[in-house]
């Protein structure tokens, strides 16, 4: 009987995999919007963007909110969004009324925050 392995994304590049085409991890919900490089698709590319200042990706329009946001992508940003984009730009910004064209993604796990993460770092 033959034994199939699975791991995610994350877990591969961990062990040194050169590539991996498949996204089984939480990464996974974000490649439907995403690249996992700097093009841009229905969301902004997602290479580089731990650390980067949210709402300034080159060549991507963002809704009025994200558009003049003032913090960068750090792990608790990123951990608050991918839970609940809805509530978090209005909790970023301090707007009741803020919007993104994000819907909320309810990966609110913290392993498997901490899974993607750590995968959006390795970008």
């Amino acid at each position: 009987m033959k034994k199939i392995m699975m791991i995610t994304a994350a877990a591969a590049m961990a062990m040194g995999a050169m590539s991996v085409t498949a996204y089984a991890g939480a990464e996974g919900k974000c490649k439907a919007c995403h690249t996992f490089t700097a093009a841009n698709k229905v969301g902004p590319g997602l290479a580089g963007v731990v650390g980067r200042a949210a709402g300034k990706h080159e060549g991507f329009k963002y809704s009025t909110s994200l558009g003049g946001a003032n913090w960068n992508w750090d792990e608790a940003h990123l951990r608050a969004w991918v839970c609940n984009s809805k509530d978090a730009i209005k909790e970023f910004t301090g707007d009741d009324h803020a919007k993104t064209k994000m819907p909320p993604q309810k990966i609110c796990d913290a392993a498997k925050q901490d899974e993607l993460i750590a995968f959006l770092k390795a970008q």
